[in-house]
């Protein structure tokens, strides 16, 4: 009972969090769809983490929102009832810093599409924010709120335009690859990644005939935040508990530890016949402890 699946064989199994507690060193979750949703915390996710903390099972909160900084989520998750400390929280943001550095971008003019928080992880990459419509070396979309929709994508795609037309060459950096997330139980929205291929489907159609710039996609399904959140943890027997296929379990598939498709969320495919890559190692229907 609750045996692993082997990759693209039969059904994928249904497992327990008292399975999940007792098979694993530590737990990996995402945020969005499996703790919170965007005015609450998800069932059974307040629960859980008490539990975790009271018998000291390690655990830490990866996820592909670069909208708020680590100590921003954590008063936000507060407020739904979750103590997660800021230590406990590593966010697509934090990537920033590293991709600058490996880039030699720190100095560039930023244009950021985002809440403050994403501004300030470029400020803390060493970025310098320009406003929208100014000229700028590196756009970072950071999020789909805290400005002006249209308003910004309009004037930001003018001066891009006009910068590749003039023979300039842009950095583009995306730390959120989600394309949708929980807003709710049963409520879903866009997320910065859908922003982003709006962008590059711009490109694509002014630019026929030559190569265009690209993102550079840094969170999840990338290994980054799988192995910093596995060195904090101090293992890597950890199970990654996640509503994604394409990012959660993709992302923890390639790193080679076991996924775990929490059925409440986005990803509402046939287990069964996905490819290996997409497949998780568990199914889980709740974090609610009876189901």
């Amino acid at each position: 009972m609750n045996e692993p699946t082997t990759p693209g064989a039969g059904p994928v199994p249904a497992i327990t969090l008292d399975a999940l507690i007792a098979r694993y060193d530590a737990l990996l979750f995402d945020a969005y769809g499996v703790l919170v949703h965007a005015s609450g915390a998800m069932p059974g996710a307040p629960e859980l983490l008490h539990r975790l903390q009271r018998i000291g099972t390690p655990y830490e909160v990866i996820t592909n929102d670069a909208s708020k900084l680590p100590e921003t989520a954590a008063a936000r998750y507060r407020s739904f009832g979750l103590t997660i400390e800021t230590d406990r929280i590593l966010t697509s943001g934090l990537l920033l810093e590293q991709h600058f550095a490996a880039h030699e971008l720190k100095g560039a003019g930023c244009a950021v599409l985002g809440t403050r928080d994403s501004e300030q992880y470029v400020v803390r990459a060493g970025g310098k924010i320009v406003a929208a419509g100014a000229d700028f070396d590196v756009l970072v979309v950071g999020d789909e709120t805290g400005f002006p929709f249209l308003e910004t994508v309009d004037a930001t795609i003018t001066t891009l335009f006009r910068r590749i037309d003039a023979g300039g060459i842009v950095h583009l950096v995306l730390p959120n690859p989600d394309l949708v997330f929980s807003r709710g139980v049963h409520s879903f929205g866009i997320a910065a990644g859908s922003v982003a291929m709006l962008f590059e489907a711009a490109l694509r159609r002014r630019y026929r005939a030559r190569p265009v710039p690209q993102f550079a996609r840094l969170g999840k399904p990338h290994p980054h935040l799988y192995e910093e959140a596995m060195r904090r943890c101090g293992t890597r027997n950890v199970a990654m508990i996640g509503d994604q296929l394409e990012t959660d379990i993709a992302g923890a598939n390639a790193c080679g530890i076991d996924s775990v498709l929490l059925t409440t969320g986005v990803s509402l495919d046939d287990l069964a016949s996905l490819p290996p890559a997409l497949r998780p190692t568990w199914r889980l229907q709740s974090l609610i402890a009876a189901q």
